[in-house]
């Protein structure tokens, strides 16, 4: 629901990746932005009138994306999908990032624009570790991205793991992503995506800085 730009983009997106889709908007011009490669059905109707989803083809749907501009349309449309037609997969846009927050809560898979926007300069902006990539929706697991630094080149991963009370989710190295194993040593140009705990996160970057410890 919702054919502006951010709809506009996942449709084509979705299309590409061989999915089929249907887009639906209140206004017939917004449909111009899908472009005339576009496979799929566009319908214009409200997202959240059951009769407008039905014609959509709500009921074979595996998921369901609320995008329009509108925080209120996208919540009712989102729920309109997961209670009325059962869609487990649904995702709404939301701006105002308190409601998201409570949406999340009640299962419906929230993308708060305006936080996620400022978080992403915010990121940019600050020292490594002052904010992590992504934060889970209770504020407990926090991922960072981290260049490995030089007192860590040579040590091995499951050291690392063990000293920094983090997990190395996977490692970018030479252009690839990697998981590590057991065996696994850092070498420099790696840049490292850590899971921990909020609480850790001192922690973890004290020791990035301090090396390891002799065992």
């Amino acid at each position: 629901m919702g054919c502006g730009r951010v709809g506009s983009t996942l449709a084509r997106s979705l299309e590409d990746r061989h999915h089929t889709v249907a887009v639906i908007d209140s206004e017939p011009d917004a449909f111009r932005r899908l472009g005339p490669e576009f496979n799929g059905d566009k319908v214009t109707g409200i997202g959240f009138d059951q009769e407008v989803l039905e014609k959509a083809g709500i009921r074979r749907a595996d998921a369901f994306a609320a995008v329009s501009s509108g925080d209120n349309s996208n919540i009712i449309a989102a729920r309109v999908a997961r209670e009325t037609f059962g869609i487990d997969q649904v995702v709404a846009r939301i701006y105002d990032p308190g409601r998201a927050e409570v949406y999340q809560r009640l299962g419906i898979t929230t993308v708060a624009t305006v936080k996620w926007t400022a978080d992403q300069v915010l990121r940019r902006l600050l020292p490594a570790g002052a904010e992590p990539d992504f934060r889970d929706p209770s504020g407990t697991i926090r991922l960072d991205q981290v260049p490995v630094p030089e007192a860590w080149i040579g040590g091995r991963t499951i050291v690392f793991q063990q000293q920094s009370r983090s997990r190395i989710a996977w490692i970018d190295r030479l252009g690839e992503g990697m998981l590590p194993v057991r065996e696994t040593v850092l070498q420099e140009g790696d840049l490292l995506h850590l899971v921990m705990r909020e609480e850790n996160a001192a922690h973890a970057y004290a020791v990035l800085e301090r090396g390891p410890e002799q065992e």
